[in-house]
């Protein structure tokens, strides 16, 4: 061989199960499981209700969820308290926890299908069934708490402005004082109104897009007429709710309209007493209130098993809806600054209506908002439990809520949640609830920043999300965030959450049946596996001498890699032994890489130690002999010596070479031939634009190409490893699409783009006509269908088996071959640097092996560093 390569095996699924069975990291299917074309793509589900669009299924539930009362009853209360540098600094610093978080969900959900569940999907898909249930729970009881929440906060609004003081007086001045008060006055008001979001939740989740569509309106107009407001209202007193003295009257503060004064009053921080609560307040306090309207984020991903495109929608809806609100907080708390006295914002938080054009629109908005908070909190929470329950991690503790109506609304777990949010409502404690939703919410976050961590850490090739807008410094950052935010909003209740957290873990790790989903988990258990045997030394045998080269070699090429040596009597058994041998367990390689097999004079790189340093020079710096730079750190004895060798100094003949290529096939290992790889100089060839081409078709079977079969699939993964690597990622994929005329180039280009965009592979598709090539390879057919014929008439009782078999070699010509050689070559004006060519697997006949190796020469003659793939294993998928 020209170029002598060590066998490498590459393991291209990113997790193993624990029987050993190879499984792909995002939904457990089994690799050399068949898996025909059609799969590739998500198959079509059985007939369902109209899904919801972008707008409605995400944009509006979250800017509902994020905005609920805090933009009616708490922007003046906060720049009130902490003055206009320091609320728009929280804003920033809440914005900035948020948005991390808003990454990584943009990130897990744009990587292929996402089903229902929203976060608690995201999260078991990438962390495993422990993880992914545990955080399941708490994602459900915080939804379940939060709906609790908003329930409350509406019944505590209607009383303010309809309810009877029991002391008989009036603390809000309302002249439509009909509502009786007391605390099973306001469980009954509470138990109403969650009725009325259990009936719209019943119906589904079409009727739930309509009615908040609706409150949005209503929101929006709301919101306006703040806005308008500021500026068309003039100077106004506002009398104080809860102020009164008998001498003095009430007590009354300014709308001063828009003055310097009034603002430069409200720029510095001025922390009081919290004339509800009695409590002072501080930085950490208004903080914590500030950022309770600001964890909505997760509001549209909930509702991902009722959208029309998950991946597409959740991301833009999610960024769309936290710019929005982002921008109306800050455009209020300026607005606010400038027109309104400090004694205002500090002692009436619902100052937003007696400023009003109109008193009530405030009202209805506050009405409005928490109305829809309450809604999308249940709804939710009945996605993420009916997620649950589907996936059988609790057994038949939750089977009952896999039940669906016919349009597919899970109403059985719909009415759990109702019950559940029923007897949170007993408590009545407003102000509880919410410091352990919040918590809850942001121990989700945190979450959902650790799967995304833990995918892009462990590197898995089918961890391809179409947004790139994310590091691992992002999601390390929104982990801290959450976790900074849980302690400072309640230390007690933030570390109870944990602990439960860990409990509900350790409960289904033990308990739950097994899962056929790999994990984050088993690949880094099997990656401290990898770690320790590398390290292992093992007894002493008669290749021990050897293993410290190659270990040294390893160590110089900086790679992560076993080494393992045999005796054979010929190259093929000893490749055989190292097929059978290499690797542990679930751990064992799936591909051969092998140089390419043609007439040039082999090359022992491995003995001229000039091309050796000069090789690997640029990976590492180490040699033996401290006292000697230039002794290499690696000795290794003539591979060839004492060796019978054949013609041109070569010990492996080309029969048995495709014997060997035979066998890794029949062994259902990949196979990779590289080719020219001696030319290559890394440092030049990734300089300026850089361009890897890919040939997903079988060249030496134009009749019968296909672009989406298991070799052309794994060929193009192959491709984008490559193109993810560092080094490499400037790189631009051209995918070249062979068409004959008469064929429609459009439908075929279009239905090329769509597999890639489902694979979240970026690539240019350049389309090459081949009409003189395959004219001919039909005038070559023509001429020797009835030699074929009778050849194969002759031998059938000779070859019987064997020539049942489709055979490359009797279907192209040496003319055909050189025309796509240069078809090729000819193709780009800047040479790639490096090609990725389709492999047919060897003919069953072995008498033309020599013809097939001939074939594979002259189609890759002077191509430059080509690599030929044949893979056997199915890889991609378009699953999470």
């Amino acid at each position: 061989m020209s170029e002598r390569t060590p066998l490498l095996h590459y393991r291209l699924s990113a997790s193993v199960n624990e029987s050993g069975d190879h499984r792909d990291t995002r939904t457990g299917r089994d690799e050399d499981e068949p898996q025909s074309p059609a799969t590739v793509r998500r198959r079509p589900a059985a007939k369902q209700p109209p899904k919801l669009n972008i707008f409605f299924g995400v944009v509006i539930p979250t800017l509902l969820s994020m905005f609920s009362v805090v933009v009616f009853l708490r922007v003046g209360f906060v720049v009130g308290q902490c003055g206009l540098y320091q609320t728009i600094a929280m804003l920033l610093v809440a914005y900035f926890i948020i948005s991390m978080t808003v990454l990584s969900v943009c990130a897990i959900s744009t990587n292929g299908a996402l089903d229902a569940g929203g976060a608690y999907y995201m999260i078991s898909r990438a962390l495993g069934p422990e993880f992914g249930g545990s955080i399941g729970i708490m994602f459900f009881l915080a939804n379940v708490c939060g709906s609790a929440l908003f329930v409350l906060g509406l019944v505590e609004a209607m009383l303010t402005t309809f309810g009877i003081p029991e002391d008989g007086s009036s603390l809000s001045g309302s002249r439509y004082m009909v509502l009786p008060t007391g605390y099973w006055w306001s469980l009954l008001y509470g138990t109403v109104i969650l009725l009325l979001c259990v009936l719209v939740c019943l119906v589904g989740a079409h009727i739930y897009a309509k009615a908040t569509f609706l409150i949005f309106i209503i929101v929006i107009v709301v919101l306006g007429t703040i806005f308008i407001s500021f500026f068309v209202v003039p100077f106004r007193t506002v009398q104080l709710p809860g102020h009164r003295n008998a001498s003095l009257g009430p007590m009354s503060a300014n709308f001063t309209g828009f003055k310097l004064d009034t603002l430069m009053g409200n720029v510095q921080a001025d922390y009081t007493v919290d004339y509800t609560t009695g409590v002072m307040m501080s930085f950490a306090s208004v903080f914590a209130v500030m950022f309770n309207g600001c964890t909505g984020i997760m509001a549209g991903s909930n509702m991902s098993g009722d959208l029309k495109n998950p991946s597409y929608s959740i991301p833009r809806g999610t960024i769309t809806a936290v710019i929005f609100t982002f921008v109306i907080y800050n455009l209020l708390s300026i607005l606010i600054s400038c027109t309104c006295d400090r004694i205002l914002l500090q002692q009436d938080y619902g100052f937003l209506t007696d400023i009003n054009v109109w008193h009530p629109f405030v009202t209805i908005g506050v009405y409005s908002s928490t109305l829809s908070a309450a809604m999308s909190n249940l709804i939710g929470a009945s996605r993420v439990l009916y997620a649950l329950a589907r996936d059988d991690l609790f057994g038949r503790f939750l089977s009952p809520a896999k039940h669906t109506s016919a349009s597919g609304n899970p109403w059985v777990s719909v009415l759990i949640s109702w019950i559940l949010v029923q007897l949170v409502l007993f408590s009545g404690k407003l102000n509880t609830i919410a410091s352990i939703a919040t918590i809850f919410f942001l121990l989700v976050y945190a979450a959902v920043d650790l799967a995304c961590l833990a995918l892009e850490w462990a590197s898995a090739p089918n961890f391809r999300p179409t947004f790139r807008y994310f590091t691992w410094h992002t999601c390390v950052l929104g982990i801290m965030g959450c976790a900074v935010m849980m302690f400072l909003i309640n230390a007690i209740y933030a570390s109870a959450s944990i602990a439960f957290m860990l409990l509900l873990l350790l409960l289904i790790h033990y308990l739950s049946p097994v899962s056929s989903w790999g994990c984050i988990s088993q690949a880094l258990i099997f990656h401290q596996v990898h770690t320790t045997l590398q390290d292992y030394v093992l007894p002493s045998d008669p290749l021990q001498s050897q293993y410290d080269s190659w270990l040294s070699l390893v160590d110089h090429l900086n790679i992560k890699a076993f080494v393992n040596l045999t005796l054979a009597d010929s190259v093929r058994h000893g490749v055989q032994h190292l097929l059978f041998i290499s690797g542990l367990g679930g751990m064992r390689p799936n591909t051969l890489v092998l140089g390419f097999y043609d007439d040039a004079p082999p090359q022992d790189q491995l003995q001229d130690s000039t091309l050796s340093m000069c090789r690997f020079s640029e990976s590492s710096a180490q040699v033996d002999d401290p006292e000697d730079p230039n002794d290499p750190p690696f000795h290794f004895p003539p591979v060839r010596g004492g060796v019978s060798v054949g013609r041109g100094g070569k010990s492996l003949g080309p029969q048995e070479y495709v014997c060997i290529i035979a066998d890794a096939v029949k062994m259902l290992k990949n196979v990779a031939l590289v080719r020219y790889f001696g030319q290559f100089d890394r440092t030049q060839a990734l300089q300026g634009p850089v361009f890897v081409d890919v040939w997903p078709v079988n060249l030496l079977r134009p009749d019968s190409a296909a672009y989406v079969d298991t070799c052309s699939l794994f060929l193009l993964q192959l491709a984008c490893i490559l193109n993810m690597t560092r080094a490499w990622q400037k790189a631009k994929l051209r995918l070249f699409l062979c068409v004959e005329e008469g064929r429609s180039l459009k439908g075929t280009e279009q239905k090329l783009k769509h597999l890639l965009k489902d694979l979240r592979m970026k690539a240019d598709i350049c389309t090459v006509p081949w009409d003189s090539q395959v004219t001919l390879h039909w005038q070559r057919q023509t001429r020797s269908e009835k030699i074929e014929e009778m050849d194969s008439e002759e031998s059938e009782d000779d070859k019987g088996f064997a020539n049942s078999f489709p055979s490359n070699t009797s279907r192209v010509s040496d003319e055909y071959l050189q025309a796509v050689n240069k078809l090729i070559l000819d193709q780009t004006l800047c040479p790639p640097a490096v090609r990725f060519l389709y492999l047919p697997r060897p003919p069953a006949d072995t008498s033309r092996y020599h013809d097939y190796l001939h074939q594979l020469e002259l189609l890759t003659r002077n191509l430059g560093p080509t690599l030929l793939i044949h893979g056997v294993t199915p890889v991609i998928t378009t699953d999470l």
